[in-house]
């Protein structure tokens, strides 16, 4: 895959862990990484009042993000979704798990449509997909903001 190319590496791997697997074992590979989520810090406790939304999710999800001060702006991402929601903690656990820590120029160049090399286009409805699309599109924003 090509995209790979542009990806963090830690990203990067994860495309090639669902890559290297069948449609049926992506399913499960997304539920196990749901699980991998880290809980929040303190100050995020109150996930509502404190991290922007991501409203095309079907389930509530909130995200926040800080970009250090050092001279690569390294991201830090932050993510809320209730354990009930595991397809919804997957997709934010591969954004936490190949972004988080990154400097601010590689989450930057990660291609809007990374996600479609997961192949999990036969597993999720393509509006779940789109949550994907649309928490990636609000980590950007968030990290030109800062």
């Amino acid at each position: 895959m090509s995209a790979a190319v542009s990806l963090p590496p830690a990203l990067a791997e994860l495309v090639d862990d669902f890559a290297g697997v069948g449609p049926k074992d992506r399913l499960q590979l997304l539920l196990e990484l749901s699980q991998e989520l880290p809980d929040l810090p303190e100050r995020y406790t109150d996930a509502a009042a404190t991290m922007e939304q991501v409203p095309e999710c079907q389930s509530p999800l909130f995200l926040a993000v800080e970009v250090d001060a050092d001279a690569e702006r390294h991201v830090h991402l932050y993510f809320s979704a209730p354990p009930e929601a595991p397809t919804t903690r997957g997709f934010a656990s591969i954004m936490h798990a190949g972004l988080d820590g990154q400097p601010a120029a590689a989450v930057l160049a990660v291609p809007d449509d990374f996600y479609t090399a997961l192949g999990l286009a036969q597993a999720v409805s393509p509006l779940r997909l789109r949550g994907m699309a649309a928490m990636l599109a609000r980590i950007k924003r968030q990290v030109r903001e800062a």
